[in-house]
């Protein structure tokens, strides 16, 4: 093989590893973002069901995957959970804990215009949703609180007392 040829080979593998390693990344960080959403009922009221979505139902056509962005804070007495749902409403969620697993899911409806057009670019996504969320400590179930205000459903969770972190004093001895 020529010098060149190598130099060609040297360069195009380490191009490739460069953008293997940006795949990886962005799907490590996106994969947390990602939410399923299952079609909605396609005739009468929606429902409010007391389980959610299960986890190994085929999603919509498109895909049925969207981005619903979420943050996990975690301080000394609470963990406070943060998901982006804009257009929706208080009560178009369902929240379930389980073990140290927050479940969220309800129903994002869409509010699509009738007109004789048609779309060129769909990026939001309707129908039931379910999104877990693993939570760093153990908490207390029962003191846990939930509001919804624009756009973003917070849920804060205060931490078990054997949770908790606690100062301890270095005493001279």
């Amino acid at each position: 093989m020529t010098k060149l040829a190598e130099q060609l080979k040297q360069g195009a593998d380490q191009a490739w590893e460069s953008l293997a390693e940006g795949w990886r990344e962005l799907s490590a960080r996106a994969s947390g973002a990602l939410t399923r959403f299952w079609p909605a009922p396609s005739s009468g009221p929606v429902s409010h069901s007391d389980t959610p979505p299960p986890r190994n139902e085929d999603p919509l056509p498109f895909g049925g995957w969207a981005f619903m962005a979420s943050d996990v804070f975690d301080d000394d007495d609470k963990v406070i959970v943060r998901i982006e749902a804009p257009g929706m409403r208080r009560e178009d969620f369902n929240i379930e804990l389980q073990g140290n697993t927050l479940t969220v899911w309800g129903e994002k409806r869409s509010d699509r215009e009738v007109s004789r057009g048609r779309y060129s670019v769909v990026q939001c996504a309707y129908g039931s949703f379910r999104r877990d969320v693993a939570l760093p400590a153990p908490v207390k179930a029962e003191e846990t609180k939930a509001n919804y205000r624009d756009g973003v459903l917070r849920v804060e969770l205060p931490k078990a007392d054997g949770a908790r972190a606690i100062h301890i004093a270095v005493k001279a001895v």
